[in-house]
């Protein structure tokens, strides 16, 4: 099963959506290229679950266009749009077996039977349910029942895949191994995929580009990588990864400051407004004498520290700042270099990773 030949790259031009005057989506611009997994990113009433409706043409645009490829679908219905969709509580039928959910679609389609069996197994095995065509969906356990409605999506060889929160209903565990498969799953079948989350660390798991989204606006679109390395703003920098957002002073020369600390920084300084600096957990580290002089120190004392399992999570309070956070490793060495609670510490920070944001737009 291999979606490729002939797909079709997605586009939405201009789109607006309003609800009397709620500005649902607000002028939305977004090209997701064919075979690309994009994921929609952002908090409740960002937008984005909108945003995948309309692709999907659940709801109709105010304004604005949506183009599969050359095809304009913009007033298209849903059954004419050649979409698999995956929704957040799967929707299967629950008098159903496994194989005649999977067939729906086919069904629907008007395929014969014989040619309904094939691509049901073909499916199934895909999502590694070989064998069980004839099971009842009361009997599957929840990471089962998410593989049957991705099967459910992709038995009829869809130009396009979209999915509300799939795995949002799933325990941690498994949760993170879904995430895993979904991402081995795109690999292997080629097909675009739009993926709606509010959670970053899914969207960093499986996406090749991420759509960040706030109050029915598109904020930055990029690599997960470039978003987490190179946020747009201080909105950006605080959905992102794990980081604090320090208010800078600007100094002589547009230099920044924080407190009584100049900050050296690789990175490009906003010329104007207020500025932040991203302080990211993972980045930020313990003093010793072996760093050169062009790192950034920055002093404090410890407030707490909590033990997650691999890593520690040590909280600082910054010399005039906020509380920031650093992970240390649990293990034998890494709290032996820990000082004690109420203690002060020297953190170090480099110049590639001092991070300075501008305040996003209201």
């Amino acid at each position: 099963m291999n979606f490729t030949e002939g797909f079709e790259s997605v586009s939405v031009n201009k789109v607006c959506k309003h609800y009397g005057n709620l500005k649902a989506l607000n002028n939305v611009d977004l090209k997701v290229e064919a075979g690309e997994f994009m994921s929609l990113l952002g908090p409740s009433g960002s937008g984005k679950t909108t945003l995948l409706s309309i692709l999907g043409g659940f709801i109709r645009v105010s304004s604005g266009s949506i183009f599969f490829g050359e095809r304009d679908v913009t007033l298209m219905p849903p059954h004419k749009r050649e979409i698999g969709v995956v929704f957040q509580n799967y929707a299967l039928f629950p008098h159903m077996t496994v194989g005649e959910n999977v067939a729906f679609p086919l069904r629907a389609r008007g395929e014969s039977a014989s040619k309904s069996r094939d691509r049901v197994k073909s499916a199934l095995a895909t999502v590694e349910l070989s064998g069980y065509e004839d099971r009842n969906i009361a009997a599957l356990s929840g990471g089962q029942r998410q593989r049957v409605a991705l099967a459910r999506a992709i038995v009829f060889e869809p130009k396009l895949i979209l999915m509300d929160e799939p795995l949002s209903a799933l325990d941690k565990q498994l949760r993170e191994i879904m995430q895993i498969e979904l991402r081995a799953l795109h690999k292997r079948l080629g097909a675009t995929m739009i993926y709606v989350t509010h959670d970053q660390r899914e969207a960093l798991t499986m996406s090749d580009r991420i759509a960040i989204m706030r109050g029915g606006e598109l904020v930055q679109v990029d690599t997960p990588r470039r978003l987490h390395d190179h946020p747009a703003n201080d909105f950006v920098a605080s959905f992102i990864g794990e980081s604090t957002l320090v208010p800078l002073q600007r100094g002589a020369d547009n230099g920044l400051t924080l407190g009584a600390t100049a900050l050296r920084t690789t990175r490009p300084i906003p010329p104007s407004g207020d500025v932040f600096l991203a302080l990211q957990s993972e980045k930020l580290l313990l003093d010793n004498d072996s760093c050169g002089p062009e790192w950034n120190r920055l002093r404090g004392r410890v407030s707490d520290i909590v033990f997650q399992g691999e890593s520690l999570k040590v909280f600082v309070d910054l010399e005039g700042g906020p509380t920031v956070s650093l992970r240390q490793p649990s293990h034998h060495e890494g709290n032996l270099s820990l000082p004690p609670i109420g203690s002060p510490m020297m953190m170090r920070l480099h110049p590639e990773d001092t991070i300075v944001v501008p305040r996003a737009g209201v």
